[in-house]
């Protein structure tokens, strides 16, 4: 199992809403490429940076933040946050970023995301955030009608990189992932699952590889010190 450390950019600078809540927010780091360096002298492989802003307008907004941190040429880049437009999937792709993460737009109109997929297998991830089995969009107001697994089971027949799973309800809370879903998840389909979301100790780390998550990203547990990101890739390494 792989560790994604989170950078999650508002304003131009690392921060973490809690549950999601754009009035709830930590400020971190003032210098995203600073901290993206400091992953990687930690042992990071892979970062996962969600773009809050772009997520609130519906287009990315950090671009130039994310490709100078893609400029750095040593991590493996996911991104997420207002990818609505084939066009700007293309660019942030083009800047060298191994996957992006679609939620709100896979979901709402599942053939599109369908067809993207098509037309770059194996670079695009589901993320499906979800308050208990349902799946919520539209930064977590919205409930979906279909469920978590029906639309893993659709996502799964498709060429995706992986799907993305945070519980809503742990996002930002240091109290530990749901693992009972996860592992639900995991068995249900046979595309990588990553774990998102209330990742906060070691034990997490090592219950979730014992599972067979593919991934897990961590955030605020990385910040504020309940986890250090060796130790969490040496769970996830010797579960």
């Amino acid at each position: 199992m792989y560790i994604i450390p989170a950078i999650d950019l508002r304003g131009g600078k690392c921060v973490r809403l809690i549950q999601g809540d754009y009035h709830r927010q930590i400020n971190y780091q003032d210098n995203p490429v600073k901290q993206a360096q400091e992953f990687i002298e930690q042992g990071a492989e892979w970062v996962h940076i969600v773009d809050l802003d772009g997520a609130k307008v519906g287009r990315p907004v950090n671009a130039d933040t994310i490709s100078a941190i893609a400029a750095l040429g040593k991590l493996k880049i996911e991104v997420g946050g207002g990818l609505r437009a084939e066009q700007d999937i293309k660019k942030l792709l083009d800047l060298g970023i191994e996957r992006v993460i679609i939620g709100t737009q896979a979901v709402n109109d599942f053939e599109w995301f369908s067809d993207l997929t098509k037309r770059f297998p194996g670079k695009v991830a589901l993320g499906l955030d979800a308050k208990g089995s349902h799946v919520v969009t539209g930064g977590w107001y919205d409930e979906h009608p279909k469920s978590l697994l029906e639309l893993a089971r659709e996502a799964a027949v498709l060429p995706i990189a992986a799907i993305i799973y945070t519980d809503v309800a742990k996002d930002g809370m240091l109290a530990g992932p749901n693992f009972e879903r996860t592992n639900v998840l995991i068995h249900t389909v046979s595309v990588p699952v990553v774990a998102s979301g209330g990742v906060t100790t070691v034990p997490d780390i090592r219950k979730l590889a014992s599972l067979g998550a593919a991934g897990a990203i961590v955030g605020r547990a990385l910040y504020e010190g309940t986890l250090t990101l060796t130790d969490a890739i040496n769970a996830a390494n010797n579960p």
